[in-house]
C-alpha cells in the first residue's frame, strides 16, 4: 500500500506554523492572566466587603438604640446593599462552592474574625451574606453577588476570540510577506522553464539573503539565455555551412556515378542528412510565436496529403469548424513529425502498411487533437524518454534513419504553443500522443 502525503504550499505551511504558535502563546497567556488575575481580584472583593462590614459595623455600634433602628432599617430598604437582624432560626448556605470563593471567605474570616459567617443563601435569598456581631446584637449584611465574581467564561472567550482572529490575520499578512519573494522566483523559474530568459527579479530588495538570491538568479537567467542564443547560433551555422557541400555531392553523384541503384541510394543518402539538418534547424528555432485561430482540420488534411506514400493510411475525424489557437507553421511541424514518426515506427504488426487515425476531443478551453498508429507500442518505462532529444527506443534502432529529435520537436513546439504533448499506449496496442491546445474563441 503507497502512502499519500499530503502536500503543503509554502504560503500555507508558514501559516499553519505561526497560527499554531501563536495561539499557543496566546492559550498560555490566558492562563498565566487568569492565574495572576485570580489572587487579586478574590482579595479586592475580600477587602471591599470586609470594609462595608466595618463601616456599618461603626455606624451601628455608636448609635443609641433608637439610631441603630433606624439606620438599618434605612439600609434594608437599599437594593445594593441591606443591614438585616440574624436571627436564631436563619437558614443558611455556605459561601464557598470553588475555588474562588473559597479564597474570598479565607481573607474576610482574616480580617472580620473568626466568628465571621459568610454565606450565599439567607432564607432562600441569594447574594453576599455576611454574619457579623455588635456587643450582643447578631446581624446579617446582604451585599450584592456581582461584587465578589471572576471573570467570567464569556468575558475570556470574548479576549481570547479577538486575540485569535488578530492572530489569525496577522499570520496571514506575515506568512504572505515572507513568501511573496519566493512566489516570484517560482513564477520566474517557471519562465525559464518555458524558454522564456530575459526573467527578471528586483535586485533591491531591504533583505540581503533575498537580495543576493534574486541577483543570482538574475545572472543564471542571462547566462542561460546566452548559452541558448550561442548554441541556437551554432546549430543553425552548421545546418547552413553544411547545405553547400551536400548539394555538391548531389550534383557530382548524378554526373558522375553511372549505376542507377548506386546514384540512386547516394541520393537517398543526401536526403536523409538534408531531412536531419532540417530537424536541427527545426529545434533551434527561436521560441517565439503569434498565435492565432488555426482550422484544426484542414491542416491535418494538408499535412497528411504531404505523404504520397501507399503504405500509409492517415484517417482524419476532426470537425471541420474546429480551431485552435497555433502557429500555423508550427502546429504543421508538429503533425508532420508525428505522421513521420508513426510511419517509421508504427506499422501494423505482420504487415508494410502503417494506419494512422486522427480524432479530437473538448474539455472546457482545450481541444486534444488524438494522434494514434496501430504499430507495436513503446514499454511504458520509455514513454517519458520518447521527447528527449537524440533519444531512439529499441525499434527505432532497428531502423535508424532520423536523428532522434522528432518527438523531441513536437513537445517544444507545442510548450511554445502553450500546449502540452501526452504519449501513452492504447489498450489493443499502438501509440497515442495527446496534442493539448486552446481552443479558439
Amino acid at each position: 500500500m503507497t502512502s499519500r502525503h499530503v502536500a503543503l504550499s509554502l504560503f500555507w505551511r508558514t501559516f499553519v506554523l505561526l497560527a499554531l504558535l501563536l495561539t499557543g502563546g496566546i492559550f498560555a497567556w490566558v492562563q498565566t492572566l487568569r492565574a495572576l488575575e485570580f489572587e487579586p481580584r478574590a482579595v479586592q472583593a475580600a477587602q471591599q466587603i470586609a470594609s462595608l462590614v466595618n463601616l456599618t459595623r461603626a455606624a451601628l455600634r455608636y448609635s443609641d438604640s433608637i439610631s441603630r433602628t433606624s439606620i438599618v432599617k434605612t439600609m434594608d430598604d437599599q437594593d445594593a446593599l441591606r443591614v438585616l437582624p440574624r436571627e436564631p432560626g436563619d437558614r443558611w448556605e455556605p459561601f464557598e462552592v470553588d475555588r474562588f470563593t473559597r479564597r474570598v471567605s479565607q481573607e474576610l474570616h482574616n480580617r472580620l474574625g473568626d466568628e465571621t459567617l459568610v454565606a450565599r443563601t439567607v432564607n432562600g435569598r441569594d447574594g453576599l451574606w455576611v454574619g457579623f456581631t455588635i456587643e450582643n446584637d447578631l446581624y446579617w449584611l446582604q451585599a450584592e453577588s456581582t461584587r465578589v465574581v471572576p471573570l467570567t467564561p464569556g468575558t475570556w472567550f470574548v479576549w481570547v476570540g479577538i486575540a485569535l482572529l488578530a492572530t489569525l490575520v496577522g499570520s496571514v499578512a506575515i506568512a504572505r510577506r515572507i513568501n511573496q519573494p519566493l512566489r516570484e522566483l517560482s513564477f520566474a523559474a517557471s519562465r525559464i522553464r518555458d524558454g522564456e530568459f530575459d526573467s527578471r527579479l528586483d535586485e533591491n530588495t531591504l533583505t540581503s539573503e533575498i537580495r543576493e538570491v534574486n541577483m543570482g538568479f538574475n545572472r543564471m537567467a542571462r547566462e542561460l539565455a546566452k548559452v541558448e542564443e550561442d548554441r541556437a547560433i551554432m546549430l543553425a551555422g552548421i545546418s547552413h555551412d553544411l547545405r553547400t557541400p551536400l548539394a555538391r555531392l548531389r550534383l557530382e553523384a548524378e554526373m558522375s556515378v553511372n549505376d542507377d541503384e548506386a546514384r540512386r541510394n547516394m541520393a537517398m543518402d543526401i536526403d536523409q542528412l538534408d531531412n536531419i539538418i532540417d530537424k536541427f534547424l527545426d529545434y533551434a528555432r527561436p521560441g517565439e510565436t503569434r498565435l492565432v485561430p488555426v482550422h484544426l482540420a484542414m491542416l491535418v488534411d494538408r499535412e497528411a496529403a504531404g505523404f504520397r506514400d501507399p503504405a500509409l493510411q492517415i484517417t482524419s475525424r476532426v470537425a471541420i469548424d474546429l480551431k485552435v489557437m497555433a502557429d500555423e507553421t508550427e502546429l504543421g511541424r508538429v503533425f508532420a513529425n508525428l505522421f513521420e514518426n508513426a510511419r517509421r515506427y508504427g506499422q501494423t504488426p505482420g504487415t508494410d502498411i502503417t494506419r494512422i487515425e486522427v480524432t479530437y476531443s473538448r474539455a472546457g478551453p482545450w481541444v486534444t487533437a488524438i494522434v494514434r498508429d496501430h504499430g507495436r507500442g513503446v514499454a511504458p518505462e520509455k514513454l517519458v524518454e520518447l521527447t528527449t532529444p537524440f533519444y531512439r527506443g529499441d525499434t527505432a534502432r532497428t531502423a535508424a534513419t532520423g536523428a532522434g529529435l522528432g518527438l523531441a520537436i513536437v513537445e517544444k513546439s507545442l510548450q511554445r504553443m502553450g500546449g502540452s504533448l501526452e504519449l501513452a499506449n492504447a489498450p489493443d496496442g499502438g501509440l497515442v500522443a495527446n496534442v493539448r491546445l486552446k481552443r479558439a474563441p
